[in-house]
């Protein structure tokens, strides 16, 4: 029996997170935020720009032997908000769920407004933000009230 179509496989990890339905060209970004890869990850494996029936094209992560915390989920959210977190265990998806953001957005942005009293360095105040949109998403700090579109969301994690 002979295929039309080729296909590319790639391998099914044992344990850990599969990141998926990401923007298309945005997983970069996404290591990037999460600090990939390190020692102590074996391997990721990276898809960019595929095809997707649900969102034209897409970004796949593969990352062994790591499951993200709920500040790293929140973190991939603000670049990736239509995104699904596959958690592996044994090569079996034990929790599947789509990225969720939060109402309110700690410690993971900086305001853009440079006379925000987050930003000034002898005030140590932890940035706030509350999420105004979500897809694609856009904050308001909670101090200055400045509002932070999605592409200076973007800028902060490249």
């Amino acid at each position: 029996m002979s295929k039309d179509k080729s296909e590319l496989k790639i391998k099914a990890i044992e344990n850990g997170t599969v990141i998926d339905h990401i923007t298309a060209n945005k997983a970069l970004h996404i290591l990037n935020v999460l600090g990939l890869p390190d020692e102590d990850t074996q391997n990721v494996t990276i898809a960019m720009n595929v095809s997707s029936s649900e969102i034209g094209r897409k970004d796949i992560l593969k990352i062994e032997n790591r499951e993200l915390d709920h500040r790293e989920l929140n973190q991939v959210a603000l670049i990736a908000p239509k995104a699904t977190i596959n958690i592996i265990r044994d090569y079996e998806p034990v929790k599947k769920d789509k990225i969720l953001l939060p109402e309110k957005i700690t410690s993971i942005l900086k305001c853009t407004n440079p006379k925000c009293i987050t930003n000034y360095e002898n005030e140590p105040i932890t940035p706030i933000f509350n999420v105004i949109e979500k897809n694609p998403p856009v904050v308001r700090c909670h101090y200055c009230e400045k509002l932070i579109k999605t592409e200076d969301i973007e800028k902060q994690f490249e």
